[in-house]
Order: structure tokens, then sequence, then C-alpha cells
């Protein structure tokens, strides 16, 4: 049966929130959980302490732990961060960027690749996997014929490395060293106030045809629709796909989780994931289509 994911939070959550969203995902179907912040190096009501606290818990828990790494390194505090994250033999390693990728390479740790990472090709996950790589996600602009072609390309190369997709959430889709919403509050980015905090979700940006394009989240630019992608779960299961990821919101994941849940147990969902949101769904990238587009 394929895994369930929660991917790392990409919002700026308080602690008390991020402690409360963990102790319920304890009681959800999932099987694997991503911890750490991978979005802004600001962010910082968890200490890496308090990750490491978080991961051994659900560790206990049953749940396997993977640590995520920020995906924009840019100065030594960055940097620091992340070799204490590289420089633990408990938890697999989640590479966001090179930089990542590098230090657990050197370290001998256990690492699998990130959505955000320019993985394409089989050539490149052998090279990978020579260096220690467990499992790779696929990247969220890429769809259902290319995740065939590596997957099957991979099974000739006799290479067992489980393939995972981004399965629901806002798309992350780039980052910059510029902050989006310290800019939108005519803020200097090391002098935000922090105010992602009132954003729990993003901040929606829409078209002058009031088309939601985008969210905004500090550093990074996030699709304006949910990928959506639980009726391709049998499909998935198919051609060989390991996990499917989940992005954690802010509400109605417990819904979403079961949902999805169902759907891969071969059950029918009672209702629909769409129905509990708001903001349109999309499937397009998975189709070979216009990412925003829903097949």
């Amino acid at each position: 049966m394929m895994k369930l994911s929660l991917g790392p939070i990409l919002w700026f959550w308080s602690k008390q929130t991020v402690f409360d969203f963990y102790g319920k995902a304890a009681e959800w179907p999932v099987d694997t959980i991503y911890l750490g912040e991978a979005v802004c190096s600001r962010r910082r009501e968890l200490k890496p302490d308090d990750w490491f606290d978080l991961a051994r818990d659900l560790k206990a828990c049953g749940k396997e732990v993977v640590l995520s790494t920020q995906t924009l390194i840019e100065s030594e505090a960055d940097l620091r961060r992340l070799r204490r994250i590289c420089d633990q033999h408990e938890f697999v390693v989640e590479a966001n960027d090179q930089s990542a990728m590098q230090v657990a390479m050197r370290n001998g740790i256990p690492f699998v690749t990130g959505p955000s990472m320019n993985v394409y090709n089989v050539p490149t996950l052998k090279v990978l996997a020579r260096q220690g790589l467990q499992g790779w996600n696929l990247p969220v602009e890429l769809g259902r014929d290319t995740l065939e072609e590596l997957i099957s390309g991979l099974q000739a190369e006799g290479l067992d490395l489980p393939a995972e997709v981004f399965a629901w959430g806002f798309l992350p889709l780039a980052w910059s060293s510029r902050c989006f919403t310290a800019r939108h509050y005519n803020l200097p980015k090391d002098n935000c106030e922090f105010r992602c905090l009132e954003h729990p979700d993003g901040m929606e940006v829409r078209s002058r045809e009031n088309q939601e394009l985008f969210r905004i989240n500090g550093t990074s630019t996030l699709s304006g629709s949910r990928y959506d992608l639980m009726r391709e779960l049998p499909d998935m299961k198919r051609m060989g796909v390991s996990t499917v990821r989940l992005s954690p919101e802010h509400q109605g994941m417990d819904e979403v989780v079961n949902r999805f849940d169902q759907v891969r147990r071969g059950e029918t969902p009672v209702t629909d994931p769409l129905q509990l949101v708001e903001a349109p769904p999309c499937n397009g990238y998975w189709y070979g289509k216009p990412g925003m587009e829903l097949v």
C-alpha cells in the first residue's frame, strides 16, 4: 500500500500552533512526517532543539520522521543551521538545495531530495544513489508521463529508489532572497515584524479579473490553486509510486488526510477534500498542461 506523508509546514505558525498540529498528526494515518523550517531563516519560533524533540516524540508514536532543510541558503547562519541538521545520525535528511545535499553526502547521512530539487532524469538519480540517496520527490512541475519514464528507467537499471509525489496543497513554485510579505507591508526584510504570522496560509494574489494566481509566503511564491491528485492515486499505485505527499494547512488537514487514506485503501470517500476548501483546485502539471488548469 502506498504511504502518506506530511510535508514540512511551509507557512509561519506560532510555536504552540506547530506543537498542537503535530500533536494531532501523531494520531493521523500518515506514515512519514517531514519536520523543519524550509522557507525562511527568520522564522525562529522553533529552535533546532525543538524540532529534534518533536522528531523524537513522533518517532516514538510510530512515525517515520525526516528532517527538512531550508530551500534557499543565503548566509553563514543558514549554513550553521544546515550543518546542525546534517550532524545528527538519528533521522534521514530531506535536501531541498544543493548545499544540503553536499553536506549530507560529506557526513554520510542518508538523504532524500525534496520537490524543489532539479531531479529530471535517471542518470542524475543514479549518481545520487551512489552518494547515499534513499528516495526522491518528483519536482512539482513534472507530470505523469515523466514520472512513469523515471520509474521505468530506475527499474531497468535495477535501482530501488522510492518515488514520492506532491499530491495536495498549494504548489511551492519559486523562492527569492527578497521577502514579498515584508514588501507588501512596506517593511525591510530584516525588520519584517514577522507579518507572515498574520497569514497562516499565505496571502492571496489575484489578477485584474479576480482570478487567484499565486500565494505569497515570505520569500516563497506558491500556486493560487490547490493541487489535488486524490483521483490519480490508482494511477500512481499502478506506476509504483511509494509515497504521496500532503502539504500542511492551517485548517481541515485531518479531513484531507482521512480522505486520501480512504482512497489509497481502495475505498470511496464520503466527501471530496475539495468540498472542504475555498481555493480552486488544479492538476494541470500532472497531465502535462499549465499547472493552474483542472483536467
